[in-house]
């Protein structure tokens, strides 16, 4: 529900954080929260986009460490599944992408989804992704953007699903340094429990693999969609020395 509000103990089980962490975030006045009496309490619809805004701007080693403790908590979520193949399907992904502004490439990316048919309100998402939009921009330094809601709302899909857009030529979408963006994920989340961790993820394989610059030159969706699957179990095998080695041109 948008309008949850989290105890402590809940936000350690959401975040993925020690208590003591959240309450020297709390003295600092660092974190969305209210106090009700001796208890704190922290709306859901704002930590969302707290975390997913500071989650953007963690550097590499930070990211992997907050991967790492979302999968150790969800079993579902393991280190040693692809979740991407579950997700975003090739009729997912738009490898020609029409916009030349930030306004255009989001209405553009909705509309994607809708033609998914697992979108069940679609002027609802819009409407969230521009407000999430408004706070701070999802684009990153390396040329992607993780479009999202400031919250996730069950009603709002038919199922969680991520999409991907490469647009015909570079846009300025508010990455940091002015930095251009040709590549947008939108990250559709039935689950609280699998919002974050996709972020972490996807930002993670954009980050640390060479997936953007192969995209870049890709054919089609079909070719992005192989690239990105590749991308997804190459990162895994970097960062899980237990996860069993694919070759990924057998993919």
């Amino acid at each position: 529900m948008p309008h949850r509000i989290l105890t402590l103990n809940e936000l350690v089980d959401y975040l993925h954080l020690e208590a003591g962490d959240i309450r020297l975030l709390v003295k600092r006045d660092e974190i969305p929260h209210r106090k009700q009496g001796n208890e704190i309490l922290f709306p859901q619809i704002e930590i969302d986009s707290w975390a997913s805004q500071r989650l953007l701007g963690l550097p590499d080693k930070e990211i992997d460490a907050f991967h790492k403790r979302s999968t150790a908590k969800m079993h579902d979520l393991s280190e040693r599944h692809a979740l991407l193949p579950e997700l975003i399907k090739t009729h997912h992904i738009d490898a020609f992408l029409e916009g030349k502004t930030k306004a255009k490439v989001i209405r553009n990316m909705i509309d994607l989804a809708t033609r998914t048919d697992m979108v069940w309100d679609e002027e609802g998402l819009l409407t969230a992704i521009e407000k999430r939009e408004e706070l701070h921009s999802t684009a990153m330094p390396c040329g992607a953007a993780l479009l999202h809601p400031s919250h996730h709302e069950p009603y709002m899909f038919e199922d969680s699903l991520i999409l991907l857009g490469r647009t015909q030529q570079p846009v300025l979408f508010g990455a940091p340094g002015g930095a251009y963006t040709r590549f947008f994920f939108l990250i559709c989340s039935q689950e609280d429990r699998i919002h974050l961790h996709l972020l972490a993820r996807i930002s993670m394989i954009c980050r640390e693999t060479e997936v953007l610059d192969q995209m870049m030159d890709a054919g089609d969706a079909n070719d992005m969609h192989s690239m990105l699957l590749a991308a997804e179990l190459e990162m895994m095998n970097n960062h899980s020395p237990s996860y069993p080695k694919r070759d990924m041109n057998a993919m």
